[in-house]
């Protein structure tokens, strides 16, 4: 709650939502696609503000209706090949197809992408796994 609060006194939006990967010390915030720049704010001021004030770093996701358009956003700037929602049983995994060169790109440092894409993706959408194959 102290995240989305800083993060809408900063840039009058508010948030979806607000995630954090602690080992990456990493914040994301979720936006309707219309209040992206408003998030960002003029050359990135508003996101460097919040920076300052959290004392961590900050990223900002467009949140979509579509759960492979959703998971594509996460994983920007990723050069996601494709990403298919399949049914295992009782749960949903996300199989993200990505260039063996991208893959690294996708998981992130310690694996710090893809576990904000597997927590997202199960608030948004009910998608119990995302992995990268």
């Amino acid at each position: 709650m102290r995240y989305i609060a800083v993060f809408e006194s900063v840039s009058g939006i508010v948030p979806r939502d607000c995630v954090e990967v602690e080992e990456a010390d990493k914040i994301t915030f979720v936006v309707k696609e219309e209040e992206l720049g408003g998030a960002i704010g003029k050359n990135g001021c508003n996101i460097k503000r919040i920076r300052q004030k959290l004392g961590k770093n900050v990223d900002v996701v467009v949140y979509s209706d579509d759960p492979s358009q959703f998971i594509k956003n996460i994983l920007n700037p990723a050069d996601i090949q494709d990403v298919k929602i399949v049914e295992k049983g009782d749960s949903k995994v996300a199989l993200i197809d990505v260039e063996y060169t991208e893959k690294g790109r996708a998981i992130g440092r310690g694996g710090w992408n893809i576990k904000r894409a597997r927590k997202l993706a199960l608030r948004h959408h009910d998608i119990d796994d995302v992995s990268v194959i």
